[in-house]
């Protein structure tokens, strides 16, 4: 790799950290000590997210990633040009070379192949979606053969004495993949173990040990998504998983703090292991519980309350907040007026039209962080840019009608930009602070107003953990529940299940 390419990789880099943490609230990465350094591989994950997908693995990874892209890509004007600086492999794909013979879509889709497996047979990383497309489904789409084949080819090309490539399950986990500032954690596991007969991958058995690969894949990201046959059974189950954490609290008398994504996700896979376990052995019983579970559920969406607050008001703005909303306020209406006003003014336009062109443009719930993420990165800047344009015409004007007015333009410019930035800024730390103190009064108003279906609710969620807990009795889960019902990894290490609820 070039130090051109190397410098354009590391600036795209950076670019997309910056965005994805003004888009996502908390971006938390878990895993880096289960990549290697001596070899390359294949980092494999579902792909609910559109381009929000790709760019987050490439974001987190602490070394560099190769992505294949559909060939025609490389002719376009200013994309072309950057994913070729990104070292981007072309891919041929039969589906786009309608026009060339069967042999010869074969070689080009082998000439993909092979420019793919040479980056990880050097010792490079890449990055494979093995549904080959983005969806909004609780589960895997069909699984395509493309990721082991791509395995075994790197394999055969790895040089004598070289380490062979491994394969990476990477666990993307939304809680709300489409909404501005919501949190995503980036799991990278341990590399796949290979069984012994399905190592080689040559000659005449290539073709079972690419099935026999793609089964294995198809399994371990079933595993690692929390597959469910529908969205409803899924948010059950974290519902479930939030019960028990804050029934058991209550039950200590511990403060329960606020659960992290990565808390959240092993929660849902405590669930989803003990479900998988009893399905077949206890099917009526968990049938009852899930028609109990989705009642108290039912309660609780209509009231806007969470499991913990059922018993535990949840806090109004730290003493922190408070101070920093003090001074901020301070700050902008008595030092500088105008610059919440004006940030409001010059930010409001596009975030509206923000949220139009989302609404137009997206087909689907996959494809809104993308319009968002991408629309906003042009939008936005274009806006503060315009805004400072115009701010400098009107003080060429204000100059002409008042000759003895100092020619202060660019400084003008500046702080029309800044202004822009920072009253954006302002006006979301203002909008979350409000949502947070609005949240505690009006759950402390639910339970003066609602005693006696809160209490039906506290003895529901009893019995519901109460019976989950024996459900779960026998059966070896991830993770470890501590007194309280915060729960830690096990020192086996346990799979991070994503979160999508809806």
């Amino acid at each position: 790799m070039s130090d051109r390419t190397d410098r354009v990789y590391r600036s795209f880099r950076l670019f997309l950290r910056r965005m994805l943490r003004l888009f996502f609230k908390e971006v938390v990465v878990e895993g880096c000590e289960h990549i290697p350094e001596d070899r390359g591989g294949l980092l494999i994950a579902w792909h609910p997210n559109g381009l929000v997908d790709p760019a987050l693995i490439m974001s987190v990874f602490p070394g560099r990633v190769i992505f294949g892209a559909r060939h025609g890509l490389f002719d376009w004007p200013l994309l072309g040009w950057l994913i070729r600086r990104l070292g981007t492999v072309p891919i041929y794909r039969a589906s786009d070379e309608a026009d060339l013979s069967r042999a010869e879509r074969m070689e080009a889709n082998a000439r993909s192949l092979d420019g793919l497996a040479s980056e990880l047979a050097t010792g490079s990383f890449s990055a494979l979606f093995p549904e080959g497309l983005s969806h909004d489904l609780p589960h895997l789409a069909e699984v395509k053969t493309g990721a082991a084949r791509l395995y075994y080819r790197a394999r055969e090309l790895t040089g004598e004495g070289q380490e062979k490539p491994v394969i990476i399950p990477v666990g993307l986990h939304y809680d709300r993949k489409n909404i501005f500032r919501s949190r995503v954690l980036i799991s990278f596991k341990p590399p796949l173990e290979i069984p012994a007969e399905l190592e080689e991958g040559s000659g005449t058995g290539l073709r079972v040990s690419v099935k026999g690969l793609t089964g294995l894949i198809e399994t371990q990201l079933v595993r690692l998504v929390g597959a469910t046959d529908d969205w409803r059974l899924h948010h059950l189950m974290h519902r479930a998983g939030k019960l028990v954490r804050a029934e058991l609290a209550h039950r200590t008398g511990a403060k329960l703090r606020a659960a992290g994504l990565a808390e959240t996700q092993l929660g849902y896979a405590r669930i989803w292991e003990g479900y998988q376990a009893r399905r077949e052995s206890d099917s009526d019983r968990l049938e009852d519980f899930r028609r109990r579970l989705d009642k108290y559920d039912r309660y609780l969406r209509l009231l806007g309350l969470d499991d913990d607050e059922l018993t535990d008001l949840p806090r109004m703005a730290s003493p922190l907040l408070i101070t920093l909303f003090v001074a901020q306020a301070i700050t902008v209406y008595l030092l500088f007026p105008p610059i919440l006003i004006l940030g409001a003014i010059i930010n409001v336009g596009p975030y509206f039209l923000l949220k139009v062109v989302t609404r137009r443009v997206s087909s689907s719930k996959k494809d809104e962080a993308t319009v968002k993420l991408l629309g906003g990165a042009l939008l936005f800047p274009l806006t503060w840019g315009l805004a400072a344009v115009g701010a400098w015409f009107a003080h060429q004007e204000l100059r002409a009608l008042f000759p003895a007015m100092p020619d202060v333009a660019v400084l003008v410019v500046v702080l029309t930009v800044l202004i822009g930035i920072f009253g954006g800024f302002l006006a979301l730390v203002y909008s979350e602070l409000s949502a947070e103190t609005y949240r505690a009064i009006r759950v402390r108003v639910l339970r003066r107003r609602r005693k006696a279906l809160i209490s039906q609710l506290i003895e529901q969620r009893s019995v519901l953990c109460s019976e989950l807990v024996a459900l779960g009795e026998g059966l070896e889960l991830p993770g470890e529940r501590q007194p309280d019902g915060v729960l830690v990894p096990s020192s086996a290490g346990s799979p991070s299940i994503t979160a999508e609820p809806q």
